[in-house]
């Protein structure tokens, strides 16, 4: 069997793992099935399908870090941790050049198409097969359909507002096809195109408006915040006006009709013993004492015992905890950024905790932990992070809710001042929000988004979509002629294996 692009079997890797009947080995996007298991002795049952569709989630919980640094790691947020940089400094750095990203030797995990394109392909093998397959239930079969096309939506929806154009792939690959495998990169108005069919395909097939147990598979009520944020961006973006901003304040609306709510405390929603709570609409799900532990992007904004100096507070020690595992401190929230929370805004510590070390009657700034994703720990005392990863909650949809009336000339108070009564209590009368012109109210809802979901990765795409990028990242401060900046280079890697792709504009070489 010859060597093939994009791990087809990742789709199904939990069904083939735990019957023991694959291996792999590959360092390039090329693995090679060692299985005598065949698509077509595999795609039969309904069972199959339930093991294909958790490998689709398998994959995504595994591209969770490089998310995080495509959605935030170019912004004005992270900086220098208090061990060092861990490879995270070509990002905030805005230093990231084709040859740079790779991860070898450091904590970041670099940049790679095959990521993505292997959830890609598992959902492009779920639309291939589940039709044809029979199912005891009609209205589970379409719900896998369902999430199989928003999967791919959101795929490719980071991919371009990441990279731009790209290969465009809707059909498997299943065996090695050079018309199949060798792709040239399509517009970008085309992946938007099928982005928006995609979302509007799985609309129609989810047989209702469950969110499932535990929020960590697309359901209609975050397909439609998904269908919001497209629709804002290429509103704002790709010429969509008006028709756009009232498509997105449509999908939010239809958010706000699902089983959904802000908690009434901003620190709950984070809390690992909360995981699934009614304001988190879709998630990445992370569990203690798993076989094989996978970590989420927060283990490197966290401290570990070692690093904690001889001068801080009894309050601080409890208060962080001395049982602090494996956090790697290569990250951490900047000052800049630190400074634009008020002290009476709840969400401030609900989102970093300064660190002073006080010695000799002086208090001396250490360092910041970011508190949204703490995880919990296990019986032997040692910090496991598995904090699930949020990708859209409640909060969320009534900021974006807020931009898009605000983009069709209404007033987004409402929706800002329910934000702003949680963040700030009995005090809320001071903070109010007061309706303004388009153009402050802009700047005010960028901000608030910062205060609201700093270090869930949105940043880089607010900064992009509100065209801020240039005014307040300051590694890139001087540089708007550079405009191809705001994009991300192809790496190196990946166009070695992807002969009919050429790298963005302004990256080359």
């Amino acid at each position: 069997m010859k060597c093939i692009k994009y791990n087809i079997w990742q789709a199904i890797v939990t069904t083939l793992l735990l019957a023991g009947f694959l291996t792999s080995c590959s360092d390039t996007l090329r693995l090679e099935p060692k299985s005598v298991i065949t698509v077509k002795s595999f795609w039969k049952t309904e069972n199959d399908v339930k093991g294909a569709l958790n490998g689709m989630y398998s994959d995504f919980r595994n591209a969770n870090k490089m998310m995080f640094q495509l959605g935030e790691g170019r912004s004005e947020v992270l900086g220098l941790g208090i061990a060092g940089s861990g490879g995270y400094d070509l990002f905030y750095n805005n230093t990231l050049n084709p040859n740079n990203l790779d991860a070898q030797g450091n904590y970041s995990s670099g940049l790679d198409w095959r990521v993505f394109y292997t959830i890609v392909n598992s959902s492009n093998l779920l639309i291939k097969y589940v039709p044809s397959i029979n199912f005891a239930s009609e209205e589970e079969k379409n719900r896998v359909l369902a999430e199989a096309y928003t999967m791919r939506a959101f795929i490719y929806f980071l991919m371009a507002k990441t990279w731009g154009d790209l290969p465009l792939r809707t059909d498997p690959i299943e065996g090695y096809d050079a018309n199949t495998v060798n792709v040239a990169r399509s517009p970008v108005n085309e992946i938007f195109s099928l982005i928006k069919s995609d979302i509007e395909q799985a609309m129609q097939l989810y047989p209702d408006n469950q969110i499932l147990s535990g929020r960590y598979r697309w359901s209609k009520v975050s397909a439609n915040a998904l269908k919001a944020d497209v629709y804002l961006w290429t509103g704002k973006l790709l010429g969509g006006g008006q028709q756009d901003f009232e498509t997105a304040l449509a999908a939010c609306n239809e958010v706000a009709a699902g089983d959904t709510d802000l908690l009434e405390n901003f620190n709950d929603i984070f809390r690992y013993d909360n995981k699934g709570n009614r304001e988190v609409l879709m998630s990445i799900r992370f569990q203690l004492l798993e076989e094989t532990p996978v970590f989420s992007y927060f283990r490197d904004m966290y401290m570990f015992g070692g690093l904690m100096p001889s001068g801080v507070s009894e309050y601080t020690r409890n208060f962080i905890g001395t049982n602090t595992g494996g956090g790697h401190s290569v990250w951490a929230p900047t000052e800049l950024v630190r400074n634009q929370f008020n002290t009476k805004d709840s969400r401030r510590l609900g989102t970093f905790y300064e660190i002073y070390n006080h010695l000799d009657g002086d208090s001396t700034y250490f360092t910041a932990v970011v508190m949204k994703g703490t995880g919990a720990v296990n019986s032997g005392n040692v910090r496991e992070y598995v904090s699930d990863i949020i990708v859209y909650r409640f909060a969320e949809v009534l900021l974006m809710k807020a931009e898009a009336k605000n983009a069709l000339g209404m007033d987004p108070s409402p929706e800002l001042n329910q934000l702003r009564a949680r963040a700030f209590g009995e005090d809320f009368p001071e903070f109010a929000f007061r309706n303004a012109d388009q153009l402050k109210n802009d700047e005010f809802i960028i901000s608030e988004r910062l205060l609201e979901l700093m270090c869930e990765g949105k940043r880089w795409w607010d900064l992009i979509r509100f065209r801020k990028a240039f005014e307040l990242v300051p590694s890139l401060q001087g540089k708007e002629a550079q405009q191809h900046l705001l994009l991300f280079p192809i790496p190196t890697k990946t166009l070695s294996l992807e002969p009919l792709v050429v790298q963005n504009p302004g990256w080359e070489n």
